[in-house]
């Protein structure tokens, strides 16, 4: 058997990096400038400025995090090593983030369209709720390349967002002019402070994100270190987040006539002079008064559906990334029994069922329940503070960590900030509370079923052993002919899903060339643990009868199984086909349907486009 090398393909470069961060970092400012407002009226800035600052240290710590832990994961691999048990709650924090995250980014990508479109108020939850299941049962596909997806999502963003600071400065007299102290004391401040933390929510995706960044050059890769990649996304993301973020909060201030509404049983609304409900859809309303002020009415409505489509899009994409780290989580933790086995089982397209109907169904239901702005925001900051605080005062902490003496006074530091808030948030938000608290004692229940029903079935393996053979050890392990001297030619090398016309004509091709044959066989699934990257073909019933079969057919022919678990199965089958010299590529042409391939992206292509240009591709169909 050849040995392939199992890890997620190092593909990912700086660039799709910053878009896959800025997916979930950078759309905190569609919603967090209006719910800033309605807190602090016009003292609203320094708020918004405190929380950049903020923002900024926690993205300072996290590139000290992705350059010490370079194989992804987040809070829950980074803290693993330390203690099981914090890192369970970590990850169930984190998991109680995600849930939020696209509950409220779906409600607010309907709050920006309902500018665009005439979405009836009573049905935006509902319409949020949809969207989820929408791109839930999309990703039962397993869709691939979301950083490319990001990327192409996150540009013509941060082009509207520069766009639109641009035209706050001509206002900068009026807003210094409308600007007001705070007021209220310090313990009236910090809670306003604490409610409007969400800017911090999405900082977890670059960690979760370094398993996939190339190695620095040089680098040796025993010793992985992913810091140059890593460190400019970063850079460039936390940059754009504090600046623009502060700059939109600065020049919202120079809107008149906004006023803080209350509403009985609900967190406060803002009014302005021409429209009412400004709260959750700022921006476009900025948007819209400044550009009118400047080229008049119509570019001014022009320019505020403009602002609207491209959050909104921004924003689902947000849900697209929240669905798949919560298939990514729950799928990892199974793997390690903290959760049942029933979320590590895999659909035909590589993606658990169980995960995936948990991250779908739950956000849905939350949104369409507390279709709500405020309302979300008050059961967001507990899980994204926690997981952060967890992942820092671990890091910081770790005197096996090689951290820079300013490192680790900076990170426990602000570890110290991110707990204080995080306490803050336990006492007055009892919502954020019982809603994180909720999902950490559903984990940990789970983990406790997973864990009893892992030693019934250790012991019944024991009770068992040698009494009866299981289904998989009855399919003989095959014999091949491993000489490769046997068959001279170069050899071919053939990626198969199964027994069928394309496995037999590849070994009736190799027979007649006289050329060895590297069969291939993929198992593709979301998220890699330890245990995955040695695994062994023996040790997979599919893989394990397609080799029999593929042993018999060869008839003594030169057949060399190879063998990998994988989340990008195109990175793998040319990995291997260079590592063996592979002469050319067999694959198997696409049965699917055109949608089908078009949402998960077509594997013949992908592999065409990172083929060396000396192998070609011979596609049997």
């Amino acid at each position: 058997m050849i040995a392939s090398d199992t890890k997620r393909p190092r593909n990912v470069d700086w660039k799709s990096a910053a878009a896959i961060l800025y997916g979930d970092w950078g759309t905190s400012k569609a919603y967090v400038v209006g719910l800033a407002f309605a807190v602090a009226g016009y003292s609203s800035f320094w708020l918004i400025a405190a929380m950049c600052v903020l923002t900024a240290l926690v993205g300072v710590n996290y590139m000290t995090i992705c350059k010490h832990y370079p194989d992804g994961g987040g809070v829950y691999a980074s803290v693993r090593h330390r203690s099981e048990i914090i890192s369970i709650v970590g990850a169930f924090l984190l998991i109680a983030d995600y849930i939020v995250t696209a509950a409220i980014s779906a409600l607010s990508a309907f709050q920006y369209l309902q500018r665009v479109i005439p979405i009836p108020a009573a049905l935006l939850g509902y319409c949020a709720a949809g969207a989820i299941v929408v791109i839930g049962v999309l990703n039962y596909l397993g869709p691939k390349h979301t950083g490319n997806l990001a990327f192409l999502v996150s540009v013509p963003t941060a082009v509207v967002v520069a766009l639109l600071g641009f035209f706050c400065l001509p206002h900068v007299g009026a807003a210094i002019h409308h600007i007001k102290p705070l007021e209220g004391g310090f313990g009236a401040n910090w809670s306003h402070f604490v409610g409007i933390v969400l800017a911090l929510s999405g900082v977890e995706a670059i960690a979760n994100a370094t398993g996939v960044m190339p190695l620095n050059p040089g680098c040796d890769p025993s010793k992985p270190c992913v810091s140059k990649t890593s460190t400019k996304a970063l850079v460039v993301v936390m940059i754009e987040v504090c600046v623009f973020t502060a700059l939109l909060g600065f020049g919202m201030q120079a809107l008149h006539g906004l006023q803080v509404i209350p509403v009985p049983g609900q967190d406060p609304d803002v009014n302005a002079p021409d429209a009412h409900g400004v709260r959750d859809y700022m921006l476009n309303y900025m948007a819209q008064t400044f550009v009118t002020g400047s080229w008049g009415a119509t570019a001014g409505a022009i320019a505020g559906a403009v602002v609207s489509i491209v959050f909104a899009v921004l924003l689902l994409s947000a849900v697209n990334t929240a669905i798949v780290d919560l298939i990514a989580i729950s799928f990892l933790m199974a793997r390690d029994k903290e959760l049942p086995g029933l979320f590590s089982k895999l659909n035909n397209y590589g993606v658990p069922n169980a995960g995936l109907i948990v991250a779908t169904v739950i956000p849905a239901i939350l949104v369409a329940v507390v279709s709500d702005m405020a309302g979300l925001a008050n059961l967001y900051a507990v899980g994204v503070v926690g997981a952060i605080a967890t992942n820092l005062g671990a890091s910081s902490t770790d005197k096996k960590l090689d951290l820079v003496r300013w490192e680790r006074v900076l990170m426990f530091c602000t570890f110290l900030i991110m707990l204080a808030i995080e306490i803050s948030l336990f006492v007055e938000k009892p919502d954020a509370r019982y809603f994180a608290g909720s999902v950490l004692l559903i984990g940990l229940i789970m983990r406790g079923l997973a864990s009893e029903h892992l030693q019934r079935k250790e012991k019944a393996a024991a009770t068992a052993s040698g009494a009866v053979t299981s289904p998989e050890k009855a399919i003989a392990i095959p014999k091949f002919q491993h000489d490769i001297n046997t068959a001279p030619g170069a050899p071919l090398l053939c990626a198969i899903r199964g027994i069928g016309r394309t496995m037999k004509f590849a070994i009736e091709e190799a027979r007649e060339t006289k050329r060895p044959l590297y069969l291939l066989f993929v198992r593709q699934q979301p998220a890699l643990t330890e245990r995955d990257r040695k695994r062994k073909w023996q040790d997979d019933p599919e893989a394990l009868q397609i080799f029999s079969e593929a042993s018999e057919l060869a008839d003594g022919h030169t057949i060399l199984p190879c063998y990998a678990v994988s989340d990008s199965p195109a990175d793998t089958i040319v990995d291997i086909a260079a590592t063996v010299g592979a002469s050319r590529v067999i694959l198997g042409g696409a049965k699917r349907s055109g949608l089908i391939s078009a949402l998960r992206g077509n594997l013949i292509r992908q592999v065409s486009q990172l083929l060396p240009e000396e192998i070609p591709l011979l596609v049997y169909s």
